[in-house]
């Protein structure tokens, strides 16, 4: 159940940001093995002072379109996995929305899974407290 957050800098087309969240999306389902249908996102436009970040940090030029992607889901999954999932969603992004792979920041935060209710004040992805 990845919950993913989508920021990005204000003045791009309304639809942008589920254009990102499509690719991402796409992505999780083909690289990361995600079920069909899990599908939760927090997609927020920034204004440009909203957005403070190191232009060339570790030696990547950034942007104004510099795009955060912070995705938390369950642990577990191979560094492998992880490095096939960063490039498909910079490669994605490139190729629909044109955004520069330099400009794509993407941070996994892995929990574990009794870390998740999904409704009804219950641990659905645990067994039920005796």
């Amino acid at each position: 159940m990845p919950l993913v957050r989508i920021d990005f800098s204000e003045g791009k087309a309304p639809e942008y940001g589920e254009q990102i969240g499509r690719v991402v999306y796409r992505a999780m389902l083909d690289v990361l093995g995600v079920p069909k249908g899990d599908l939760f996102q927090i997609i927020t436009e920034h204004s440009k002072t909203g957005l403070q970040f190191d232009r060339d940090y570790l030696g990547v030029h950034r942007t104004d379109d510099c795009i955060f992607l912070q995705i938390t889901l369950n642990n577990g999954r191979s560094v492998e996995l992880k490095q096939r999932f960063y490039k498909a969603v910079a490669d994605g992004l490139h190729q629909e929305l044109n955004l520069r792979r330099e400009d794509v920041f993407i941070n996994l935060v892995e929990v574990e899974k009794e870390n998740w209710s999904f409704g009804n004040g219950e641990a659905q992805y645990v067994s039920p407290a005796r």
